[in-house]
Order: structure tokens, then sequence, then C-alpha cells
């Protein structure tokens, strides 16, 4: 005998000792067994006994086993018996669900079929208790629910003419303690109820989020190290808000307004001036106003501001080298914007092109060269007229991964400037968080400072504490 005939000799028989003698089932029962059931895709429906009712689902069946089938025709197998994986333990419906129907209402059921639902390789098995429950719970709903509509002389109660409704009780999760509790329901007399199919809700006309990162990285070394070193201390604050117009309400308008605020400060040993240094300082604010014009695209007008709070030295110096509003850029737009969002919300795109443009510079600092940030000797500002263009990216990879990106480029055609930014963050959970920045900047008009000219690279790793504000 196969391997294919040894386990369908061993699963009837089983099922027949399970079985017994049973009588003639119950019309409920019945009902049961006369659902209608589609087989999964590569499966076989077959009856296997003398009551049609009883139904067997194989993933596979050849001719080799109809002899077996046919032998095994008048097994004594219960007539409501479903199997659906004969590797698969089947266990019997509750008793309790053959009593008599009670008539609580209609209810439009999801439709039954047998194919098993997909999960990911890691869940593997795990959640095959729940489907074969879920199941079972549906196919027992429909055909109660059958039975009571195409029977109605059968059906001797109905809770709405009872003279006192039965209680009711959910199971609820309670927030504060943590546990699964059981909750009465409120129940009346529905049959007066004026019920509305989209139930009001409070409208979000803004949404807004804050996300606050605190970031540290600590090294220690003893004086008598055998290698030597030095012992550092980093730290990286950042603060980001953003509030942007819900465009389900008001699908002509793109508003968008985003503020942040990060500070980087190091130890200094090798400084004989300061203990501390400042290695990242930079307040910005970006906002874009649009008009509709065609699917995804606004007539726009975008701002951007930034400049930095606190004053910067170089190491061993007390020369002034960068201080609030020194300098400072403040840069307006005006042109078309595209806004593109997928379904899952995971992946949002903005691209800005604006053809007049107008940016101010300035160095109100007496005690730093002005010519260094491009203006002219003796002034603190400096005008400009000229194009721009901007995008920004943001892209959900993971559950956990993120990826920001955002490139602004600015001309007045007589030089160039382009800052990209770079964003990548890894959430550890909801309260820790790694995150790599990195910030590349072109301007022509800049100064020689040893070997670096016209291009500049800022790259930052950082570990620590990160939590985030949302109404969405």
């Amino acid at each position: 005998m196969t391997m294919k005939r040894l386990i369908l000799h061993m699963t009837l028989l089983a099922l027949s000792a399970i079985s017994g003698a049973v009588a003639a089932a119950t019309p409920l029962r019945s009902a049961l067994c006369r659902e209608t059931i589609q087989p999964a895709y590569g499966e076989t429906a077959h009856t296997v006994s003398n009551d049609p009712d009883t139904v067997i689902i194989l993933p596979w069946f050849d001719d080799e086993l109809a002899d077996d089938i046919h032998m095994l025709d008048t097994a004594n197998i219960e007539p409501d018996t479903i199997i659906t994986d004969y590797y698969r333990t089947i266990f019997p419906i509750p008793a309790g669900d053959y009593s008599k129907p009670v008539f609580d209402g209609y209810q439009f059921l999801d439709t039954l079929t047998l194919e098993r639902p997909e999960h990911s390789a890691i869940a593997g098995d795990a959640y095959y208790w729940l489907d074969d429950l879920k199941r079972g719970r549906l196919l027992v709903a429909r055909a109660r629910q059958q039975y009571m509509s195409q029977n109605p002389q059968a059906v001797r109660y109905n809770v709405w003419m009872l003279p006192e409704r039965p209680k009711e009780y959910a199971a609820i999760i309670n927030p504060h303690t943590r546990r699964i509790e059981m909750q009465e329901r409120a129940v009346g007399d529905r049959r007066n109820e004026v019920t509305s199919l989209a139930p009001e809700i409070d409208r979000k006309i803004w949404i807004q989020s804050l996300a606050v990162t605190a970031q540290f990285s600590q090294a220690y070394v003893s004086p008598n190290w055998y290698q030597g070193g030095n012992r550092s201390l980093i730290m990286l604050v950042n603060a980001a808000y953003n509030v942007k117009l819900n465009q389900h309400y008001y699908p002509n308008l793109l508003f968008e307004t985003s503020a942040g605020y990060k500070l980087g400060t190091n130890t200094a040993p090798d400084d004989t001036i300061r203990s501390m240094n400042i290695s990242e300082d930079l307040l910005q604010i970006n906002s874009t106003f649009g008009y509709k014009a065609a699917r995804r695209w606004y007539y726009s007008l975008n701002l951007q501001f930034k400049t930095q709070l606190f004053n910067s030295y170089p190491s061993n110096s007390d020369k002034l080298k960068s201080a609030f509003l020194s300098p400072g850029e403040l840069n307006l737009g005006l042109g078309m914007t595209y806004n593109y969002q997928n379904d899952k919300k995971t992946f949002d795109f903005n691209a800005t092109i604006a053809p007049l443009s107008w940016q101010l510079s300035t160095c109100i600092s007496q005690r730093i060269n002005e010519e260094s940030y491009g203006i002219r000797p003796g002034r603190n500002a400096r005008c400009e007229y000229g194009s721009n263009a901007e995008y920004k990216l943001s892209w959900k990879i993971t559950y956990n991964i993120k990826y920001q990106s955002r490139l602004f480029l600015f001309s007045d055609y007589s030089r160039f400037q382009g800052d990209w930014e770079h964003t990548l963050s890894f959430n550890i959970n909801r309260y820790l968080s790694t995150n790599i920045y990195a910030h590349m900047r072109y301007d022509t008009s800049s100064v020689r400072d040893g070997g670096w000219s016209k291009f500049q690279f800022k790259e930052i790793l950082s570990f620590g504490f990160a939590y985030t504000f949302a109404n969405t």
C-alpha cells in the first residue's frame, strides 16, 4: 500500500471511530452540510459516503485511490465532516451551536472558502488554528442564517419579541491594566433607531507631527591607556515640526510648513580655549502654498529660511566664524509644484520648479568677514534674483526604516548654489533609533579653505532616544 492510500485509510477510519453510530442529524446540522463550499485551487471534492452531505477535500486525488474510496464508501462518517488538510487536526463543532435557533438580526457575512490564507514565512503554521476557528465560526453563522431564512416556521424565538432582551457581553482590552475584560454591551430596542452609514467624526483640518530625537556618543580612555587617545562626548538634538492642510477636505489646495532645529556638540580635548565645540547648529523653516492646476500639479509659492542660533569658532581660535543671521538665507520662489503620495502613504514625493525666485543673504555680525558669504565689503546683506528648484522625498522602506531626501538648487545666472540632504533612520523600538545624516553643499561663491573649495560635506552617525507626536 502506498503512502497516499495509507493516509486515506487512517483518516477515514479515525473519523468513523469518532463519529460512531450517529443517528439522523438535526435540521440545523443538515443545513451546515448543505452550505455551498468551493475547493481551493489544486484540491478535489469527493463524496465518501452514501450521505451526499459528507464532503472530503483532498489536495490530491488519482485513480489509484478510487478503489479505496469505493471500499470505504459505507464508512459511518458524521454527515457534517469536512476535511481540508489530511495532516491537520479536526475539531468537532461545539454542541452548543446546534441549540434551538434564536433570530436576532440579519448579517452580511463573508464568502466561505476553503482556500488557506497566506502567511509570512516567519509566522509559518502559527496562525493556522486561528484560520480554522474563523472558518468554522463563519460556516456555523452562514448555516444558521440560511436555515432561519428558509425555515421561518421553525424559528421559535425572536429577540425583538421577548419581554426582556438577553444580555450581551464583549471582550475588550483595558488600556490601563492591559488585560482582557468582559463588559456588558448596552442593548435596546433598535427598531425605532435612526442609524447613519457615515457617523459623525471630528474633522482634522490640519495634520500635525512633532519628532524629537536626542542622541549621544561617549568614549572614555584612561590616561595610561597603552595606545593613548582622548575622551569624547558627542550630543545631537533634533526637533522637527510639520503641519499640512488635509487635502481630503480641501483637494484643490496645498499648504505645508515644516520647522526644524538641529544642535550638535562635542568635547574638544585638543582645543586649549574651549572644552566644547558646536558641530551642528541649524534652524530651518520651509513652507509651500499651492492651488491646483492639474491632476497633481499646483501653482505654488514656496519659502525657505535658515540660519543658526549660537556662535561658532574654529579650534584654538577666538575668531568668530558664524553666528545668528551670519549667515542667514531667505528664499522666495513662484512656480509649479508636483505632489504625489501612494495609497499606502509610505512614499511621498514633492517637486517644485520656480522660474521666478528672490534670495536674501545676510551677515549682520561685525566680527565676521562678509566676503566669505558672497557679500560685498561694508554691507551686511545681498539680494539676488534668479530661479530655484526643490525636491523632497520621504520613503518608508519597512515599518522601522525610513529614508528622507531634500535637494535645493538656486542660481542668479552668475553663481550657483545647491544643498542635498539625506537622512536614513532605523527605529529599533518606539523610543530608540539610529540615524545616518549626510549633507552635501556646492557654492560657486565660497572661499577656498584648505583643500576644500566649492564642494562642502558633513556626515553624522548617531544613536539614541527618539519619539514622535502626531495627530494622524
